[in-house]
């Protein structure tokens, strides 16, 4: 018999929801399908309805998906497809409360599924794991398995929808008991963004979140950085995160590995833009890929032989040996280097270009020193016609300035200074930043931004 909720929590949660649980065949909406579903309606008192079919998905059933719920091909045979029930389950949901645990993915799947039968839907939601971290702090987990093991509710057929829906029922029937604060009130407002957050996001953490340019962290359930991101509003920016509409899996996944957000505050989108690529490098998080892939992949290096002879190659970029330029292209470090030896009379017996063979000549080889000075007096030109300067950017507030700082083409770092710095010499700048290690993309970026604005740029000397 289901136990009634206390008459004075009633009085604040006077509406009706329907608690809900899926299998499926994968964890991607968009080329996976439902197995099993149960709605279990509550009126905020008791358990007024149970329902639950399982569901042909029309698609082969994965033999993991098999190990963990049970369901297998020849149980769902015999089951109406979902468009078959999708009438019947409609009902069931219009006008209720969507109540799940980890409420974004029973929903996305069925809004989805639904969609397909061209029945268009939209509820509000209610998420057991957010509600259940508010009103029963400090448990271990928040996995229904072990928060039911916690709090005492027994859980039958795990893993199957009609077995979790009622586990989840149970757990929302003590959560109302215990909600004296009207949190779930709260919690169901349209307008409430904390529906819109992973299920294991505080609050407190998106309230949190300045509407400025800045850099933000997503950390896991240990605290390490999975994800970085920049912003020109960092509160508008992550809230774009869990407001989208891609459903797949790798998604979900990246949803439900977050578990707290951090941010550092920078003074424009240019900062912002820099401030994300170190920390990419530095911590190389889980689900960042695309600043992965504007690594430059070639560069030109200087060594000296065992003849004692200067030597200059165009190779892959790697990390351990010192470079001179580094090249997005092949072709483009080729090129510069056959430009660099003509303009200098450097023998091109001593230049590697790639995988192409060596030039071979009978003519007599330059003397060491002649050769040498010609490679030396190349590799000053390099570093002598790099230009060193700051951009002046906008502050974190309005008594600093923000300094994006460039030594002899390369990028250096960045800081915030205050309105009365001179920019009269690099050592009273370079005191002020902070130093980053830079790349070929973020100099590329510097360089362009450099070129948009002149105006903001203060040359060194």
């Amino acid at each position: 018999m289901d136990t009634p909720v206390k008459t004075k929590t009633l009085k604040s949660v006077a509406t009706q929801y329907a608690v809900v649980d899926i299998e499926t065949t994968g964890g991607s909406v968009s080329n996976s399908r439902i197995t099993e579903v149960a709605v279990i309606l509550h009126d905020g008192q008791r358990v007024t309805k149970r329902w639950s079919s399982l569901v042909n998905p029309e698609m082969p059933i994965p033999l993991h998906i098999t190990a963990l719920t049970g369901i297998d091909e020849e149980m769902v045979a015999a089951a109406p497809s979902f468009a078959e029930i999708a009438e019947e389950l409609i009902e069931l949901l219009t006008d209720k409360v969507f109540v799940a645990h980890n409420v974004n993915f029973d929903y996305s799947f069925l809004r989805g599924q639904l969609a397909a039968c061209g029945i268009q839907w939209n509820a509000t939601k209610l998420c057991t794991v957010r509600l259940s971290r508010k009103l029963l702090p400090g448990l271990p987990s928040y996995s229904l398995g072990k928060l039911c093991s916690s709090v005492g509710i027994a859980l039958k057929d795990r893993h199957r929808a009609l077995g979790d829906a009622e586990a989840t029922a149970h757990l929302f029937t003590m959560l109302l008991e215990k909600d004296e604060q009207q949190i779930i009130r709260e919690m169901v407002l349209k307008a409430s963004p904390e529906q819109r957050l992973p299920p294991n996001v505080p609050l407190a953490d998106f309230k949190a979140l300045p509407q400025s340019p800045g850099v933000y962290y997503f950390h896991n359930n240990i605290g390490k950085v999975i994800y970085v991101g920049k912003a020109v509003n960092i509160k508008k920016r992550v809230a774009s995160h869990f407001t989208g509409n891609d459903l797949g899996a790798r998604r979900q996944h990246f949803l439900k590995d977050i578990y707290h957000i951090s941010y550092e505050k920078c003074g424009s989108e240019l900062m912002a833009l820099l401030l994300e690529c170190t920390e990419i490098q530095r911590l190389w998080p889980a689900h960042n890929s695309a600043l992965k892939r504007f690594e430059a992949k070639f560069a030109l290096y200087h060594y000296i032989g065992v003849s004692g002879y200067s030597y200059l190659a165009v190779g892959r970029l790697t990390k351990q040996q010192p470079h001179i330029k580094t090249f997005d292209r092949e072709i483009d470090g080729l090129n510069f280097l056959a430009e660099m030896t003509n303009k200098f009379q450097i023998d091109q017996r001593f230049c590697r270009y790639g995988k192409a063979s060596v030039l071979r000549s009978d003519e007599q080889l330059p003397s060491v020193d002649s050769h040498n000075a010609a490679v030396n007096a190349l590799l000053e030109d390099m570093v002598a016609g790099q230009p060193s300067f700051v951009i002046i950017e906008n502050g974190r507030n309005a008594d600093e300035l923000g300094c994006v700082y460039v030594e002899k083409g390369s990028f250096c770092g960045m800081g915030y200074l205050t309105n009365d710095v001179s920019f009269s010499n690099y050592q009273e700048v370079r005191e002020h930043i902070t130093a980053y290690k830079g790349n070929h993309y973020m100099l590329q970026l510097v360089m362009s931004y450099a070129q948009r604005f002149p105006s903001r740029i203060k040359w060194l000397g």
